[in-house]
């Protein structure tokens, strides 16, 4: 399939009477909820169910293989290549389904708040909901920037299409397939509208480092200052949470590049965790779902229409999108300097890690590469205890190139700028899962809080860990019995032999880095 018969289809398409292009929010929430997608709530906000799919689907994830991406694509179980025959196929199928539809739903915008490296998109969605969804997630053009709006990508999303893997050559009846060449996201088969947020920072992260410019899973905050924190972490560490700080200004929650000029965010929105939000915890985040948000698979009074967050009957990975204008105190534009503090998020469920400790280079390095956190029991299916996870970069299943790529530029970015680099664990102390505690919100807060501050520089530190890691002796508003994990366990001994079974846990995680240097190994690496 050549480059002009798909824009040749593209066009077709979009010229059709069923076509809406560039709704505003009030008009995609009155077709969201005309055409029964989604029901309002008491703030708002509309609530959609997205059936059987609550998350994305990994395992149905293809990069087309082609001449022009394939010797830079990490080909493997993230990138699974699938052949042009077969989207060139699927494409049709689909350009041809939503001919059929009664009404199509078109939202022209950017990836990337930087305006020398963003990223000219298009979402054509089957479903207003979805559309709304991209309004909010994507960044939004003023009316002369969509008056010469070109897409550079652009996402064919048909939820109600299911393929035949018989026909089809896919696993199932679910599909996001990416082509570098025809520069299409294929999304079908699944309702979760995550997969276009994480479809585009796929692309960006193919395009930006291209271009020198390091893209990274993570949040990022500005102080009054102007000093700049990044917040890695996967889900359910602390990301969003830690880094919409009501004395910081929020640039971004989710999704950032580092260039030359500073930080940026690749999004114009956010999209939270909503399970057991409250006021209290998460303020900002709480009074961002309002007229305009999506709230995902959210339980809805029928009633009262007012939400409940602690409701998981329809899945844990209860979900608020909402646009960065949602918070007060926010970057607008979303750019800002380089960062003065990098943070790595982990929820340690086997309470091993201390709550923070500082980073060297090395370290750094060998724990960005190792992205660990905890999978919890009851999450999946046949898990009964905790079990290490690790996420090359704090994102792997985003990663279009080798892992190694993203790490030395983070490297290179450190030394240049003279970052200071905290591990932090959200997760259990005092025990592993089911023995210990979770680390209490206020005191993970006043940790963070004194690493922004500087107040960690030159602090006294333990060095006797398991993995060699800086533990500040004492954190301002934090008991000091805490801060090292080995003493909040009753029993230490006990500590010692689960601490070097997770130590055990790295080691053979990282050996899959072949090309890495020996110095990142030894000295960002357990030392026993």
């Amino acid at each position: 399939m050549n480059s002009v018969n798909t824009i040749n289809e593209l066009n077709d398409l979009l010229n059709g009477q069923n076509v809406h292009v560039q709704l505003s929010v009030p008009q995609l929430v009155e077709k969201a909820t005309l055409r029964g997608e989604a029901v309002l709530t008491s703030t708002g906000a509309v609530k959609v169910e997205t059936g059987k799919y609550t998350g994305r689907s990994p395992k149905d994830k293809y990069v087309v293989e082609e001449d022009i991406s394939k010797d830079k694509i990490d080909w493997g179980t993230v990138n699974r290549p699938i052949s042009s025959e077969i989207f060139s196929s699927l494409y049709k199928k689909v350009v041809t389904y939503l001919k059929s539809k009664e009404e199509l739903f078109v939202f022209n915008g950017f990836a990337g708040a930087d305006e020398e490296s963003r990223l000219s998109i298009q979402v054509i969605n089957e479903y207003a909901w979805h559309n709304l969804f991209a309004h909010q997630l994507f960044i939004r053009p003023t009316e002369d920037e969509l008056a010469s709006h070109e897409a550079q990508f652009t996402i064919v999303y048909a939820p109600t299409f299911k393929a035949d893997p018989a026909i089809d050559g896919t696993d199932s009846e679910t599909f996001i397939i990416v082509s570098m060449e025809q520069r299409i996201i294929l999304i079908g088969g699944t309702e979760y509208a995550g997969e276009m947020k994480k479809s585009i920072f796929s692309i960006m992260n193919y395009l930006l480092p291209e271009q020198g410019i390091l893209s990274m899973h993570c949040s990022a905050n500005v102080g009054e200052q102007g000093d700049v924190a990044l917040f890695f972490g996967l889900s359910g560490t602390g990301k969003t949470t830690l880094s919409a700080d009501a004395d910081r200004k929020l640039i971004g929650d989710d999704e950032h590049g580092w260039s030359d000029n500073g930080v940026f965010n690749i999004e114009g929105g956010c999209y939270a965790k909503a399970i057991n939000l409250t006021r209290e915890n998460e303020p900002q985040i709480f009074d961002a779902i309002r007229f305009g948000s999506v709230l995902e698979n959210v339980v809805v009074d029928a009633e009262t229409r007012i939400a409940n967050y602690e409701d998981i009957s329809l899945t844990e990975n209860t979900r608020a999108a909402y646009p960065l204008q949602a918070i007060d105190n926010i970057v607008d534009p979303s750019v800002a300097g380089h960062p003065n503090t990098i943070i790595f998020l982990t929820a340690d469920a086997f309470g091993v890690l201390p709550p923070i400790s500082k980073l060297t280079k090395e370290q750094a390095m060998y724990h960005f590469l190792s992205g660990f956190t905890s999978k919890l029991a009851g999450t999946e299916r046949g898990i009964t205890t905790p079990q290490a996870t690790f996420s090359t970069c704090f994102g792997s299943p985003f990663l279009p190139l080798p892992a190694t790529v993203y790490a030395e530029m983070l490297g290179k970015k450190i030394d240049q700028h003279d970052a200071q680099v905290f591990l932090v664990n959200t997760g259990w102390t005092g025990g592993e899962y089911g023995v210990g505690k979770r680390m209490k919100l206020a005191y993970t807060r006043a940790m963070v809080r004194a690493a922004l501050e500087g107040k960690l520089d030159d602090v006294e530190t333990d060095n006797g860990s398991v993995f060699g890691l800086a533990i500040p002796k004492a954190v301002p508003g934090v008991p000091e019995n805490v801060l090292n994990p080995r003493d909040a366990w009753a029993d230490p001994a006990a500590y010692d032999i689960k601490a070097k079974e997770l130590a055990d846990q790295f080691r053979k995680n990282f050996n899959k880095f072949g090309s890495v240097s020996e110095e990142i190994i030894s000295k960002g690496g357990p030392i026993i």
